[in-house]
């Protein structure tokens, strides 16, 4: 089981939320946040003041994912967020080392969203 945390452009949301749909991932958690990566610093004119702009807004997704979920995450995040210019953003795979269901008290991979069949075959 991991958790992977995703960090894009507030534009790409619809296209990264659809590629992840179609890899059979529903379960996700979307935070509005901002951050600085490479992208340029940018002056912006605010009431006749000039003020610099370090942190960008994004989006960041988050799932909890079983091991046969992984790279398909990633490959629809990536499919989905990609412009080619810088900022596109990072993606962060981390280790679960438990999951529980409150509502039913399944824990690990079964508390997770349910498998089947169909949703395992790879859409790449």
């Amino acid at each position: 089981m991991k958790l992977i945390t995703a960090v894009v452009r507030p534009e790409r949301v619809q296209q990264v939320k659809e590629a992840l749909f179609q890899a059979g991932i529903s379960g996700i958690t979307l935070s509005r946040v901002s951050g600085h990566g490479g992208e340029q610093e940018v002056v912006e004119h605010y009431r006749g003041t000039r003020v610099m702009v370090e942190f960008r807004d994004k989006v960041e997704f988050r799932m909890a994912v079983s091991e046969p979920f992984v790279q398909a995450a990633i490959d629809a995040i990536c499919r989905g967020a990609r412009t080619g210019e810088v900022g596109d953003g990072k993606i962060f795979v981390q280790n679960l080392d438990r999951v529980v269901r409150i509502r039913t008290g399944e824990e690990d991979s079964a508390a997770l969203t349910p498998v089947t069949e169909k949703k395992l075959t790879p859409t790449s």
